[in-house]
């Protein structure tokens, strides 16, 4: 065993030559050949949840689907789209559904579009492209003027306002313009809170027509609908044939009442998409595809860049507290809005991103993991049908599978070079080798001579070491790895520095008390 370890040590490697290629990035994976057979063993229990909240929610007509890799790889439907037919009118995967404020996300596409093309900026103000809004009265004289970033990511500053939004689906431009030119009472000044506006997306879809010179509806099916092959999603309820649409309902009384139907108007942009499984499982997958960053050609029609940009937080939203109804767990959940999307992290999971609709006779959820690539939706015709528990068991049923495993960072060349060469330095320390690896900063915060001298005494209580078990790769500059030694157990650390190459800036080597030691990796530790 000796000799195999100080041969380790006297391995030499041109590594400054190495280290030149540093500025490769592999793209993080997915590590488990059985993650996809292992997820689909939910699919029964995730038919059960879905089912059972129908029943139990008195939801007329469900239909909901399991993204995995970008495939709708699993669909579900229940119940009937028009009561008066009952069974005469199941609901499927084709049968379509409005998605209320999922919509949000399409206007937030159509406007990086039309950023991208460099036919607005996001910082601009919106009274630019919106005249009507050069008149607001600011809440105080130091108030910024509302940009289009602030109306994304609902900083505008306006009131919330689900309960008045949902009813002006039908309002005209005429309408609208009369409403903004009577002003806007604001509940912050912009920039300063999250506060959730419906008005503010129709003021967005106004922008959308203003700079792209159509009305909204047509530039997004000509920009987003048609380029994703959304056949069945439209703005349009007339054009859904009336043998596919699902008709909304309210449970009152002990009974459903056929809520009336809302046309697209003014405010289409805020609530009025319609859609079913099949297309949202499509364009989810498309929003989806943003991860992980690549170099694969960029399809579009909108760039994987700003899908990813839309997918941040922008705005953060305050943190709450839940109990978990099936383990009991206290659940911490912090994040906020992104553009046309919500963003949170919970302990669980680092990045969440979903939407949810509701508009009186529907309710609608689609939400995704973009580090596990999986992602659920879920259309009801019930008002505000609310999907959150059933989607979280949903989520905890393909957990219990064990596949629900997030993609794994993958280490540069160089961190693994540095890797191979902070381990020779650790079995035996070497001037040439030290000098090698260290960025210009390493020997200023802590001397060589003192090093040398550290690694020398933690040698000398633990034997000779050698590299083993997992690399574990935060990102591609930074990582942790485990040496088995004749007499315990080491933890190395490293960062590399922003050079070219890049050099060791870091490094923390530590005894631990077992090779399963290892830091906290999750978002929180309960």
């Amino acid at each position: 065993m000796r000799r195999r370890l100080l041969s380790f040590v006297a391995v030499a490697l041109p590594l400054v030559a190495v280290l030149a290629e540093a500025g490769s990035y592999l793209p993080p994976r997915f590590t488990d050949p059985e993650r996809v057979p292992k997820l689909r063993r939910a699919f029964p229990e995730i038919d059960r949840i879905f089912r059972e909240f129908a029943d139990r929610a008195h939801v007329p007509g469900i239909a909901y689907g399991i993204l995995i890799d970008g495939d709708l790889v699993h669909t579900g439907a229940a119940g009937t789209r028009d009561v008066a037919l009952a069974t005469a009118a199941p609901v499927g995967v084709d049968t379509v559904f409005r998605i209320a404020s999922m919509t949000k996300s399409f206007t937030a596409l159509s406007i990086l579009k039309l950023r991208d093309e460099g036919k607005l900026s996001l910082d601009d103000p919106a009274e630019r492209y919106v005249p009507e809004l050069a008149g607001l009265v600011y809440p105080t004289a130091d108030s910024p003027r509302i940009t289009v970033r602030h109306l994304l990511s609902h900083a505008e500053g306006f009131p919330e306002d689900n309960p008045w939004g949902d009813r002006q689906l039908a309002a005209t431009d005429e309408q609208m313009t009369e409403m903004l030119r009577r002003g806007i009472p604001f509940s912050n000044p912009p920039g300063l809170a999250y506060e959730y506006s419906n008005y503010g997306f129709a003021i967005l879809g106004r922008i959308v027509s203003r700079v792209s010179g159509v009305r909204y509806r047509d530039y997004v099916t000509v920009n987003i609908l048609k380029p994703l092959g959304l056949s069945a999603t439209t703005l349009d309820p007339g054009a859904v044939p009336p043998a596919r649409i699902a008709y909304g309902y309210r449970w009152e009384d002990g009974t459903w009442k056929k809520e009336p139907s809302l046309p697209d108007g003014a405010f289409g942009a805020m609530g009025g998409m319609l859609t079913s499984i099949r297309d949202l499982g499509r364009y989810v997958a498309f929003l989806m595809s943003a991860w992980p960053p690549r170099d694969d050609a960029d399809a579009g029609p909108v760039r994987r860049a700003s899908l990813r940009e839309m997918q941040q937080v922008w705005r953060p939203a305050p943190a709450s507290v839940t109990r978990n109804p099936s383990t009991s767990a206290i659940q911490l959940t912090t994040g906020g809005y992104a553009f046309g999307l919500r963003v949170s992290q919970t302990c669980a999971f680092r990045h969440v991103v979903a939407h949810s609709g509701g508009l009186p006779g529907f309710g609608s959820q689609m939400r995704w993991l973009p580090e596990h690539g999986v992602g659920i939706i879920a259309l009801g015709n019930l008002t505000y049908t609310s999907w959150n528990a059933a989607i979280d068991a949903a989520v905890d049923a393909l957990a219990n599978t064990g596949g629900l495993q997030p993609r794994v960072a993958q280490p540069s060349p160089a961190l693994s070079d540095a890797r191979d060469a902070v381990s020779r330095l650790i079995a035996g320390w070497d001037d040439r080798l030290a000098d090698t690896i260290a960025a210009d900063n390493f020997f200023l915060d802590q001397s060589k001579d003192r090093r040398r001298r550290e690694l020398e005494e933690l040698r000398g209580r633990v034997g000779l070491c050698r590299p083993d078990g997992a690399f574990d790769v935060e990102n591609a500059l930074r990582g942790q790895w485990t040496m088995s030694c004749e007499r315990g157990t080491l933890r190395v650390a490293i960062t590399l520095a922003p050079t070219m190459p890049p050099r060791v800036q870091f490094m923390g080597v530590r005894q631990i008390a077992s090779p399963a030691e290892r830091v906290a990796s999750g978002a929180c530790v309960q």
